[in-house]
């Protein structure tokens, strides 16, 4: 059985994605990576970065994303076929460039990718997210945060990036998902307010179009306001080892708010508002009484096999 990595990036180093400890938390179970590493700004160091990580299991796609396709996030989409159509595994794991495994699953999901290697029926693997949000301490449980979805998929079964490479489809229709039995860390909105508020502005560019996110940003705060943190709930376990240095260089904290009320001169986050803590609250009360097995969260690129 052969195991193949795959993801796309464009402008990581500008933007503060971890896309070297991405790569280098998988690693170890792949027999190959494949980047499609997209022409980035002159003040951007990706390729770089990544070429910095010692194996020669890494492969470089070189890319120049197409602004006519800067609208709903289809050219992450595009993107991300161009790295899945370079790998020769099994199977192959998806990564976006903010997404990290922690080496205690390793071991896991390899299993559980020889277990159900033969099994036709399943298409793919779903894993549960972890969504920090701030910091390193604090993660989203609330209402509207995606709660699973696919990150591994089999090759050679006709199945592509979907939408804003959000999920996977096989003709139109979701994939055939088991549980991994695992877990990613989803570190997307843990950077410097600037960096996040510039990290908004680029994915905005590519769900709006380039004009109109320009138009708004240049009216917008230069930093991200993340909004009290004590509404969110704290993290106690570890970090995968590859983010040790990354969570090591944190400095901003004294730009963090940890209580009190929201600033009432920006929008509310979703997760601030009052109809999302109601229905936070209810799931969280009934995935308490079935034991986890109610989901009910919208969000579902997938059908999830129950008995695998």
């Amino acid at each position: 059985m052969k195991i193949s990595g795959f993801s796309m990036v464009r402008n990581a180093t500008k933007l503060y994605y971890p896309i070297k400890e991405a790569i280098e938390s998988v690693l170890p179970i792949c027999d190959e990576f494949v980047v499609a590493v997209g022409k980035g700004d002159e003040d951007d160091y990706t390729r770089e970065r990544i070429e910095s990580i010692d194996s020669d299991k890494v492969k470089i796609i070189d890319t120049v994303w197409d602004e006519k396709d800067f609208k709903g996030g289809r050219v992450n989409a595009i993107q991300t076929n161009i790295a899945l159509d370079e790998c020769s595994g099994d199977w192959c794991f998806y990564l976006q460039a903010d997404e990290v495994v922690h080496e205690k699953y390793l071991a896991v999901i390899q299993d559980r990718c020889v277990e159900l290697l033969d099994d036709d029926d399943v298409e793919a693997l779903v894993f549960d997210y972890r969504h920090f949000w701030g910091d390193y301490e604090h993660y989203h449980k609330s209402h509207g945060w995606y709660k699973r979805e696919v990150r591994m998929i089999k090759n050679n079964k006709g199945i592509k990036s979907h939408n804003s490479a959000q999920g996977f489809r096989k003709d139109g229709r979701p994939v055939r998902a088991a549980h991994a039995k695992a877990e990613i860390f989803h570190y997307g909105w843990v950077r410097p307010p600037h960096y996040m508020q510039n990290k908004k502005k680029a994915l905005d560019s590519v769900h709006w179009g380039k004009k109109k996110a320009e138009e708004y940003y240049n009216q917008a705060a230069d930093e991200f306001d993340y909004g009290p943190l004590d509404r969110l709930a704290v993290y106690r376990g570890t970090h995968p080892k590859v983010m040790k240095e990354w969570i090591a260089k944190m400095d901003w904290k004294d730009k963090l708010q940890y209580s009190g009320e929201p600033d009432p001169r920006r929008e509310l986050h979703k997760h601030e508002k009052r109809k999302t803590r109601i229905i936070t609250a209810i799931e969280q009360w009934l995935e308490r009484k079935f034991g986890g097995k109610v989901y009910l969260s919208g969000h579902r690129n997938y059908k999830l096999l129950g008995n695998k």
